[in-house]
C-alpha cells in the first residue's frame, strides 16, 4: 500500500510542552528564533517530520501556545489531518487549551490524540483529576473517544505508547486526491544563499512538479519552480497533504507575504466577499452584532472583514447562521474552505464556518428568504447543485471557468 501524505499539528496552552514533545518524538528543535530561545516560548510556527514504527512519514507542525501568537497557531493548523492536544499535568486545562481546541473544531479537524504532558511532575490523584478535566472539555467532540496518554518528555515515559497510538491513528486518515487544483498557502518565505527565495506551506490540494509555472495570488506574481523539497528530501513532485519547500525563480522574499497562495496560473481567483455557514461559539463572551468588524483567518492569511448576518439578527453564543463576510482586501478562498473568526478588540476566537460561495454578489437582508433554499443546497454539497447555484448567484456578471474549477 502506498504511503499516505499526513500532517500532524500540536495544540495546547503556552508552556505545556508542545515543542519539547516534538523534539522528543522527532529529534528536531522547532524553536528557531533567537527570541524563542531567550524567552523559552514558541512564537512562530515550527516544522519537523516523524517516521513512525510502521514506516509512515508524518509532517509535524508545532504551533505557539501564547495568546498573543494565536494568529500564528491558526495559520499552522489549517490543512492538518490530526492533532495532538497537550494538557500539562501540573496545570490542567487552561485558556489556550480551550481556544486551540475550538480552532481545531472550527477548521473541521476530525481525528487526534490527547497527551497529558509533564506526567512525571504529579502524583496519580492529580493525574486522575486532569484526566477528568479533559473528558469534560472534549465531551461530544471528535476527541471524545480519543486515547488520553500520559507522557514525560523528560524521562521518556509514555513515548512508546504515544508512537503506537499515532501509528494506529494514521491508518484512519483518508488520502487526499492529487488530481485537484494545486493550492499552497504560504506560511513562510526565506532566502537560501545561492538558490534564492523559498516558500513553505502545506499542500491543500493537487500536486506540483519541477519546472511548473506558478503564481503568487492575489498579487499575481508569475514564476517557476526551481527545486522542491519535502521532509528534507529533494523531490520531483509534491502532493496534497505534504509539507513542501518550494524554491522559486526570480522572486524577492520581500514580494511574498504569509497568507498568499501559491497556485498554477489561471486556476484561482481572488475574492473580496464570501458567504459562509457560521457557528458562533458557545464559549464566546458576547453576542455577534450585525456588521461586526472581525479578523478572518483563512489558510495562513489573517484579513479584516465586516460580517453581515443575513437574517438580520444578532447572534448569541451557540447560534448558527448564514453570513456574508466583506473583506477589506482580496484573498484566494474556495468553496468548502474553513474560516476562523477572532474579535480584534477582545482578542478571542468567537466562531467560524464553512465557505458556501466564494464569489457572491452583495446580498441585501430583504433577499434572505429567497437565498435560504440555495444555501441549504450548497451545504449539502451535491456538485451539480453547487455549480448551478454559484452561476445563478453570480448574476449578470457570470463566472469564469477557473472560478468554478477552484
Amino acid at each position: 500500500m502506498a504511503e499516505k501524505h499526513i500532517i500532524l499539528g500540536t495544540a495546547g496552552h503556552v508552556d505545556h510542552g508542545k515543542t519539547t514533545l516534538v523534539k522528543a518524538l522527532t529529534g528536531t528543535d522547532t524553536d528557531r528564533l533567537a527570541e524563542e530561545k531567550k524567552r523559552g516560548i514558541t512564537i512562530e510556527l515550527g516544522f519537523a517530520h516523524l517516521s513512525l514504527p510502521n514506516g509512515q512519514m508524518v509532517g509535524v507542525i508545532d504551533v505557539p501556545g501564547h495568546e498573543r501568537f494565536i494568529k500564528n497557531m491558526v495559520a499552522g493548523v489549517g490543512g492538518i489531518d490530526m492533532v495532538l492536544l497537550l494538557v500539562a499535568a501540573d496545570e490542567g486545562v487552561m485558556p489556550q487549551t480551550r481556544e486551540h481546541f475550538d480552532v481545531c473544531r472550527l477548521l473541521g479537524v476530525e481525528r487526534g490524540l490527547v497527551v497529558i504532558s509533564k506526567s512525571d511532575m504529579v502524583d496519580e490523584d492529580l493525574l486522575e483529576l486532569v484526566t477528568e478535566e479533559i473528558s469534560e472539555l472534549v465531551a461530544g467532540s471528535f476527541l471524545e473517544e480519543a486515547p488520553v496518554i500520559p507522557v514525560s518528555a523528560a524521562t521518556g515515559a509514555g513515548i512508546d505508547n504515544l508512537l503506537a497510538a499515532l501509528t494506529t491513528l494514521t491508518e484512519t486518515v483518508v488520502e487526499k486526491p492529487d488530481s485537484g487544483t494545486f493550492r499552497l498557502p504560504v506560511d513562510r518565505a526565506f532566502v537560501i544563499k545561492g538558490f534564492g527565495t523559498v516558500v513553505t506551506g502545506t499542500v491543500l490540494s493537487g500536486s506540483l512538479g519541477l519546472g511548473d509555472a506558478v503564481i503568487i495570488a492575489p498579487s499575481d506574481l508569475k514564476t517557476r519552480v526551481r527545486s522542491l523539497q519535502a521532509y528534507g528530501d529533494e523531490r520531483e513532485q509534491v502532493f496534497a497533504g505534504e509539507r513542501a519547500a518550494i524554491n522559486l525563480l526570480g522572486l524577492e522574499k520581500s514580494e511574498i507575504e504569509r497568507g498568499e497562495i501559491l497556485a498554477r496560473p489561471e486556476t484561482v481567483i481572488p475574492t473580496s466577499m464570501i458567504d459562509i455557514f457560521y457557528t458562533h461559539l458557545s464559549s464566546a463572551t458576547s453576542p455577534l452584532p450585525q456588521r461586526s468588524k472581525m479578523l478572518i483567518h483563512s489558510g495562513s492569511a489573517a484579513l479584516m472583514g465586516t460580517v453581515v448576518v443575513l437574517n438580520g439578527q444578532e447572534l448569541m453564543p451557540g447560534d448558527q447562521a448564514y453570513v456574508q463576510v466583506r473583506l477589506e482586501k482580496p484573498s484566494v478562498i474556495v468553496f468548502n474552505d474553513r474560516v476562523v473568526m477572532r474579535s480584534f478588540a477582545r482578542r478571542e476566537t468567537v466562531g467560524g464556518g464553512i465557505v458556501l460561495n466564494p464569489c457572491p454578489t452583495k446580498h441585501r437582508l430583504k433577499e434572505y428568504e429567497n437565498l435560504l433554499p440555495d444555501f441549504k443546497l450548497l451545504r449539502a454539497g451535491k456538485p451539480s447543485d453547487v455549480v448551478a447555484i454559484l452561476v445563478k448567484q453570480a448574476g449578470i456578471e457570470g463566472l469564469r471557468l477557473d472560478e468554478l474549477k477552484a
